[in-house]
């Protein structure tokens, strides 16, 4: 029952690995943004209170430089415009005679994107980061087993924002505005994942909110284990918060695309 979906995996990855001049353009922009937020927030910290921020600058900056090496991994906005055009054209109805179950084809699809995406872009970003002058210099984790934390928080942050965005998908079967869907779950969840401002720096009521939500275990938790924000109890457990998530959202994904099929209908000859 797997082989197909590695398949679907290996094929795109494979045709996604062949964009290499859209993703060097991408890496120029990502540098850009960088080093746009970085120079925010130190002007931010050069005026904060007496009262210490719950990160420090160098640890925002190393936060910042992550979020724009692996963007791909994270990012809600990043779609797929064949699967939309499936749904509104009506031609879901040739993936409905294909043997193979459609949410594990279209995760493996979105998976594989997301990937390719991001491997050409991650390595070049972190290298060039370790090596910048401070307060721009990316730090290394505090030791190994953070760093090994942050490596098993990252690839489950993945699978975790590949089942949200499946949400995107599974949602334009009822709205049929894949523009809607795409912006009513990027603005939403990138805010509270901790993509525009790192959760510790919300206000504490804000901060539970963001708790309570799945969002932050995709960028917040896997960023701030790596800079040692998080200790390394705490990151352990986090990464067993994350499994269960993972498990539900699926799970969620599942029940909807199933729902969602025994609705649909194709109109046309």
């Amino acid at each position: 029952m797997i082989k197909p979906y590695y398949a679907v995996l290996r094929l795109r990855l494979s045709n996604g690995l062949q964009y290499r001049a859209a993703a060097y353009a991408g890496i120029g922009t990502q540098f850009f943004f960088g080093f746009i937020f970085i120079m925010v927030f130190e002007a931010f910290y050069a005026q904060a209170s007496a009262a210490a921020p719950q990160m420090s600058l160098s640890e925002v900056v190393a936060y910042c430089w992550l979020k724009q090496a692996f963007l791909a991994f994270i990012v809600l906005w990043l779609r797929d415009n064949e699967l939309f055009q499936l749904i509104t054209s009506g031609n879901i109805a040739y993936e409905l005679c294909r043997p193979s179950g459609i949410y594990g084809l279209w995760y493996a699809k979105l998976l594989a994107q997301r990937l390719s995406s991001a491997l050409l872009r991650c390595l070049p970003i972190l290298l060039v980061s370790l090596f910048l002058p401070q307060p721009y210099r990316l730090e290394l984790p505090p030791d190994f087993t953070a760093l090994f934390l942050f490596v098993c928080s990252l690839i489950i942050g993945l699978f975790l924002i590949v089942a949200i965005s499946m949400l995107i998908y599974i949602s334009v079967f009822i709205t049929m505005s894949p523009a809607g869907s795409l912006l009513m779950f990027s603005v939403f969840g990138e805010f509270f994942a901790g993509m525009i401002i790192p959760v510790p720096l919300m206000p504490d009521w804000m901060q539970r909110i963001v708790y309570a939500l799945p969002f932050h275990w995709t960028v917040d938790f896997p960023f701030r284990v790596y800079t040692g924000n998080i200790s390394t109890t705490d990151a352990a457990t986090g990464l067993l918060f994350q499994l269960l998530w993972l498990a539900a959202l699926i799970f969620l994904g599942k029940i909807a695309m199933n729902k969602a099929l025994r609705r649909v209908v194709v109109q046309g000859g």
